[in-house]
């Protein structure tokens, strides 16, 4: 009893300075589309297509940190302080070449990539400008991605709370000074966004590099000299565990695109309107996602313990708590889905169609959670090929039955979310059949 509650506590000092740290990221996001959105609705499906693109690419790279996470929290189970700091050293040498690579890409191939996503003409163009200006942003992810799994596997997660209060705050003023030209800076719509989402980032990053640097408290931080002689092949070895997660995570995001330029085929509001909703929705997500980082943790150690008792018992109660989010978040939806509509649109008709998306959102937050926190568990114990391979069959069924929804059926949006919706849920049972054939001895 007293190990479960020292668990228990555990779970809570981890996942809550992560939801405070990304909820404030989320509440900068949606200020940023706020002030966007009631300037122009073209504007919010421009940042609805290329937020979607762009989430590819940069949450492949954070992705890849998930092997190193899991084989560090293993080592830290084994009692193994040496391994564990070998394969945090490798993470935070070679993660950084990839970010590299896809800041080029982002920086002089956006034109292509968002014509051969359906875009045209004035979002095209909002889309180019909106990314070249948010490029820099990558060649900060590399080093962002491997510093939060050092924090994250010591347990120590509230310098992130701060970190995520200095680029939100950062941000949110310079949105209002670079999108609207106040406080003497020129009006800078769309392009001001982008530019100052890249400023507040720099910034940021150089705030937790320097409380990095300087803590002497973290468990699994390396020491400059093992950083420097780290190896490759222990940055393989976590690539090779850590490829399925982020392939994983960009099967997601692909077959979000595919929806996305789906969406574009119906209207040129249609992605706008999805932006919204999936702004709202990431709100909800956010403990959630929380809460599913703590359990990769924590199931890992457990794993790597040969504790099973533990690894069940931590991935019942963090899922007990996603319920009772995704619950707060469709009263939520249900109650006040007007006034939650009105915050990205002035436009009635936009409000008013989307009432029912918004509650089929709140509806699928159950599926969605259970899909989180189950799927890290199963990740802590492991095996990340599962996952892997349960999202990509999701992800061609989600388009597949989108497109046959909308383009057979003429259903529209509709047809767009009830395929959400039942790829979320079959997904959700699959997962949970595995994971409770999930077994180990116990010490």
């Amino acid at each position: 009893m007293v190990l479960k509650t020292t668990y228990k506590k555990r779970l809570i000092n981890l996942f809550f300075p992560l939801m405070i740290s990304n909820l404030i990221g989320q509440i900068q996001m949606l200020i940023d589309r706020v002030f966007l959105g009631r300037m122009d609705i073209l504007y919010m499906s421009a940042v609805g297509n290329a937020s979607s693109a762009v989430a590819v690419t940069i949450t492949l790279v954070f992705s890849l940190g998930t092997g190193a996470s899991i084989l560090i929290s293993q080592a830290v189970g084994e009692g193994d302080e040496v391994k564990a700091k070998d394969y945090a050293a490798s993470l935070l040498l070679y993660q950084n070449v990839l970010p590299i690579c896809l800041f080029f890409l982002w920086m002089f191939g956006s034109p292509v990539i968002f014509r051969l996503l359906g875009v045209e003409g004035d979002v095209l163009n909002y889309c180019i400008i909106y990314v070249r200006y948010l490029s820099p942003v990558f060649l900060l992810s590399g080093m962002g991605s491997a510093l939060a799994v050092c924090l994250q596997t010591s347990n120590n997660t509230r310098p992130l709370v701060f970190y995520g209060l200095i680029r939100s705050g950062l941000n949110v003023f310079l949105d209002y000074a670079l999108i609207f030209g106040n406080f003497g800076f020129p009006k800078m719509d769309i392009t001001g966004a982008a530019l100052a989402t890249t400023i507040s980032e720099f910034l940021g990053a150089i705030y937790i590099s320097v409380v990095f640097l300087l803590n002497k408290k973290l468990s699994t931080k390396p020491a400059f000299h093992q950083v420097f002689h780290a190896k490759l092949t222990l940055y393989l070895k976590s690539i090779k565990l850590g490829i399925n997660a982020a392939l994983e995570e960009l099967t997601w995001n692909m077959g979000n695109l595919m929806i996305i330029a789906i969406l574009n085929t119906i209207d040129d509001k249609a992605a706008g309107v999805y932006s919204i909703l999936f702004s709202l929705e990431l709100l909800s997500t956010v403990a959630i996602g929380a809460l599913g980082s703590a359990t990769v943790t924590l199931t890992g150690e457990a794993s790597g313990a040969k504790n099973f008792q533990m690894f069940r018992y931590i991935t019942k109660t963090a899922a007990t708590w996603s319920v009772a989010v995704a619950t707060g978040a469709l009263i939520l939806y249900c109650v006040f889905p007007h006034q939650l509509l009105g915050f990205f649109t002035t436009d009635p008709d936009v409000i008013a169609g989307s009432v029912i998306y918004l509650i089929l959102v709140g509806i699928n937050m159950f599926s969605k959670s259970g899909n989180i926190i189950v799927g890290s568990a199963i990740r802590g114990s492991g095996n990340t090929l599962w996952m892997l391979m349960t999202q990509a069959m999701g992800a061609v069924g989600v388009v597949a039955v989108a497109a046959l929804l909308v383009f057979v059926f003429d259903l529209g949006m509709t047809g767009v979310f009830a395929a959400v919706l039942l790829d979320e849920t079959s997904r959700a049972c699959v997962n949970l059949a595995k994971f409770r054939k999930i077994r180990f001895e116990s010490n």
